[in-house]
């Protein structure tokens, strides 16, 4: 029997598969966090390709699965990919969270009743989507929040409570606030590719 070629099951390897799918960009960004940066993680481009988010997927849920959980839950559009496939590797149910006029709510899904879940996103940068789909989650009956994991995490060493914050890969781009940001100062044009200015999804129309 072949052995496994595990090279891209890397730290290194993940990066590596980031920068070939085009998902590692450089410019001047406004992050879905409000801050400004040099660098955007367009994790859709790594994850277009199933391979990438089927390895991510299986990674992600190998360092969860201590767990035990239960449920797996996303926030859109971000983490609907990435949290599906973690579910499918651990083998549990997925749900996922949206904006509705700019609150999370879990629209297309009944309460899970008593549930432990672990909360998947793409790139977190400054938690507020985990922690607004955790706000969603803590308000039912018999649910438990575990931990939060992701594909990259660009949070400056951010944790989501007592909880450690599980990824892939880290980086440690400078982010900074609108007011403060060199790139403005340039005259660098800005670009605003995250989704969290979306009042609403469904099915991919706005």
């Amino acid at each position: 029997m072949a052995s496994r070629d595990t090279s891209m099951e890397s730290m290194e390897g993940i990066v590596r598969l980031l920068r070939a799918s085009a998902a590692l960009q450089e410019g001047h960004f406004a992050l879905s966090s409000g801050l400004h940066s040099g660098h955007y993680l367009q994790c859709a481009l790594f994850l277009m390709y199933p391979e990438n988010a089927a390895l991510a997927g299986s990674l992600l849920a190998r360092k969860l699965s201590h767990l035990e959980p239960s449920l797996v839950v996303s926030p859109a559009l971000g983490g609907i990919i990435i949290g599906h496939e973690v579910a499918k590797h651990l083998g549990v149910p997925f749900l996922f969270c949206e904006r509705e006029r700019g609150e999370m709510k879990l629209r297309r899904f009944p309460a899970p009743g008593p549930a432990r879940y672990v909360i998947i996103e793409d790139v977190v940068t400054s938690g507020r989507s985990v922690l607004e789909v955790k706000k969603v989650m803590d308000s039912m009956e018999e649910t438990r929040f575990l931990a939060a994991g992701c594909i990259a995490d660009r949070s400056d060493g951010l944790f989501i409570e007592e909880k450690g914050l599980t990824s892939l890969v880290r980086f440690d781009f400078q982010n900074y606030n609108r007011e403060e940001c060199p790139l403005c100062r340039e005259g660098i044009p800005l670009s605003e590719p995250g989704s969290r200015r979306l009042s609403s999804w469904d099915g991919g129309k706005v």
